[in-house]
């Protein structure tokens, strides 16, 4: 049995590591990440951590972990921004505004599939425009849904959430921790 981690996300890799799990593989699946027209945040954010943990090649024993971490304002995905400038539009949106952030993540072995979506409520303050400036020249909104990390300098902007804060940040720990021993991986010295 191989553990594969489905992701090319650094920021889920670290968050597996904080409970002892380091894939055997990495293999980011290369999907369509389009929303389908009037597609809704959470339906969509769990489709697409089931076409990606669907798309890693695997053994029949292996595990492989996925996972999708959408932005949420209203009925409006916020994706990853292609520029800076629609980082910029997606900050302002959400300046001053509570927003939801969904993390799904799906779980295969063989053909059993294990998933769990996990949403959570962000609160961002009244976005100065230095802020926003800085922000965006810092970088850290490149290649992450909604145009920011909670987990970089931008955690100056959020004063609130609720929810999971590990689920902000791309992969809900403890709620992972329960699909992968329910894969039968041997998380805590345990025998798959």
């Amino acid at each position: 049995m191989k553990f594969i981690l489905g992701s090319g996300s650094p920021r889920r890799l670290e968050l597996l590591a904080q409970i002892g799990v380091v894939p055997d593989d990495i293999r980011a699946p290369d999907i369509d990440e389009t929303p389908i027209k009037a597609e809704l945040p959470r339906p969509y954010c769990t489709r697409m951590a089931r076409e990606k943990v669907a798309a890693v090649e695997a053994g029949a024993d292996d595990i492989v972990l996925c996972a999708d971490t959408t932005v949420a304002l209203g009925r409006r995905i916020l994706g990853k921004p292609a520029d800076a400038d629609e980082a910029e539009a997606f900050l302002r949106l959400m300046s001053g505004r509570r927003h939801k952030v969904v993390t799904a993540v799906a779980v295969r072995r063989g053909d059993k599939l294990w998933r769990r979506d996990v949403q959570s409520t962000v609160k961002m303050k009244v976005l100065s425009d230095a802020e926003i400036k800085a922000y965006l020249a810092s970088g850290d909104w490149q290649g992450k849904a909604g145009g920011y990390g909670i987990q970089g300098p931008a955690a100056a902007f959020i004063p609130w959430i609720s929810g999971s804060y590990t689920a902000i940040v791309g992969l809900p720990v403890a709620e992972t921790a329960n699909l992968l021993i329910a894969a039968g991986y041997p998380l805590y010295g345990g025998t798959s």
